[in-house]
């Protein structure tokens, strides 16, 4: 049976492991921290019973456990791989030691992938063994239902890498879509991300609440307010985005939307649903109540 690594089991990772686990092909899952897998585990728990809800029966649910595994070993989970998924975090330092790190003991068959939000292939090229076999496949959060996967090559990332990739997110299930070149957030972030962003700094400028933003948004027609979507997507990674492109581009805005998240949620340990609170509280948050919109 093909073998899938799964590098990163955060809440974008440990979905793709499961998602993949389910269609069929064996997975490990690759953390560098032992508290991680644990995390990855329990979110597991919740996908079981939410795959259930939407129809899978017990036999489906059993084939996925048992064809997860999971390891802090990174020769380990990297031998006999067909394709590797890298949802570690959204930060260009940690993400060139693991590709730096996994090039050691990779097979040089194997297809490499990053899950990045916001950053390019050619970001880390330099520091895959393959270049020719490393593309992006970006999955967007609930992949169950929202079950898109953008991919994206570099300017010499092989066709046959990218028909494969394409060929690997059609058997677990998503809508591949393919992009002709390199996009900073591909074609979801690139519409996503400045509206989070807008919406952080109306909060960090004092303008306007959270709550009154995601209320605003509500109103008008949209399915989740970005203070929803920000806690779904995780804080951490919402800082990570605004401090890398703030530093980059010398946007004093960006920055002190990154610096707004890191003193009033990331420093008090709220990261967003995974730890039951960000900008809203779980798992009975404020935007669920019948009163939020009167």
């Amino acid at each position: 049976m093909t073998k899938i690594m799964i590098a990163g089991g955060g809440t974008l990772g440990s979905q793709i492991a499961w998602q993949t686990a389910i269609s069929g092909f064996k997975v490990i899952v690759y953390d560098k921290n032992e508290s991680g897998l644990e995390d990855c585990k329990k979110f597991h728990q919740r996908y079981a019973r939410i795959y259930m809800d939407k129809g899978s029966d017990e036999s489906q649910i059993k084939r996925a456990i048992e064809n997860l595994s999971f390891t802090t070993d990174i020769q380990q989970a990297s031998e006999y791989v067909y394709l590797v998924s890298e949802s570690v975090p959204e930060n260009p330092k940690i993400k060139a030691a693991f590709y730096q790190e996994l090039s050691k003991h990779i097979d040089d068959s194997a297809i490499i992938t990053t899950n990045s939000s916001t950053l390019l292939p050619s970001d880390f090229v330099e520091f895959v063994s393959k270049p020719e076999r490393f593309l992006a496949m970006h999955f967007a959060n609930y992949i169950w239902q929202n079950n898109i996967a953008e991919i994206m090559g570099h300017k010499s990332t092989d066709a046959s890498a990218t028909e494969k990739t394409i060929q690997f997110a059609k058997d677990i299930g998503m809508v591949p879509v393919q992009l002709n070149k390199e996009q900073n957030g591909y074609i979801l972030n690139s519409i996503l991300v400045p509206f989070v962003s807008s919406a952080m700094a109306l909060v960090a400028n004092g303008v306007a609440t959270h709550e009154d933003v995601d209320k605003t948004m509500l109103v008008s027609g949209f399915a989740s307010g970005p203070f929803q979507i920000l806690d779904v997507v995780g804080l951490e990674t919402a800082y990570n985005i605004e401090h890398h492109w703030g530093t980059l581009l010398n946007d004093k805005q960006k920055l002190a939307n990154a610096a707004y998240v890191k003193e009033h949620y990331l420093d008090k340990g709220k990261l967003g649903i995974k730890t039951g609170e960000g900008f809203y509280k779980y798992p009975n948050p404020k935007f669920k109540d019948p009163g939020f919109l009167k």
